[in-house]
Parts: C-alpha cells; structure tokens; sequence
C-alpha cells in the first residue's frame, strides 16, 4: 500500500500546480480582456479630438544672436587648438635643433620650424 502513496501525492501536488497555473492564466486574461475592452470604449467614445503638436520646424525658434555666439566659440575653441599644435611643432623643432645641431628635418622630410 506505501507503493501507492509516492504516485498519488506527486499526482496531487502536479493537479495543484495545473489548478494554479491555469487560474493565474485565466484571471490575467480576463483582466487583460476588460481593460482592451476600456480602451477600445475611450477610443470611440472620444467626443473631442486632440489636435496634432505643430513639426519640428515650426518649433524650432530662430535666434541669429545664439547663432553668432556659437560660431564664434568654435572659431575660438579652433584657433586655441590650432595654436597648441603649432608649438607643439615649434618645440619639437626646438629640440631636434638642440639634440642633433643645426636645422634638424623632420622624419617626412619637411624642415622644421
């Protein structure tokens, strides 16, 4: 008779899971139904239509002041740059001149400043 107990009480722990699982799933659905149903009513019952925002580009406000400013930055931010790598090529020359005498050449053949 304790052959019997093992089956039956993995039968009715796998029956409790099923009963479980398959409530979950139907309550979930249910609710899942009720509120596409809700939706669905608010979508054809709209009495008003929202208007559309207006594009992009009539969003975008022109500002020829701001325009300017940045230009001139980035000019700035450029030649602050541009001047940092020219003597960064002034002191390599520099020492190149120091190290070896005289007008040292770079390695690509140019002369150095």
């Amino acid at each position: 008779m304790s052959f019997l107990i093992g089956p039956v009480s993995g039968a009715l722990a796998a029956g409790g899971v099923y009963y479980g699982f398959s409530t979950m799933i139907q309550t979930r659905t249910e609710k899942h139904r009720s509120d596409l149903r809700a939706l669905s009513r608010r979508l054809v019952e709209a009495d008003s239509i929202v208007p559309a925002p207006p594009p992009a580009a009539e969003r975008i406000s022109q500002r020829p002041f701001t325009t300017l400013l940045k230009h001139q930055w980035n000019t700035q931010v450029e030649a602050l740059f541009r001047s940092a790598g020219d003597w960064d090529r002034r002191v390599v020359g520099w020492g190149r001149r120091v190290l070896y005498g005289g007008d040292a050449s770079t390695s690509d053949g140019a002369q150095a400043r």
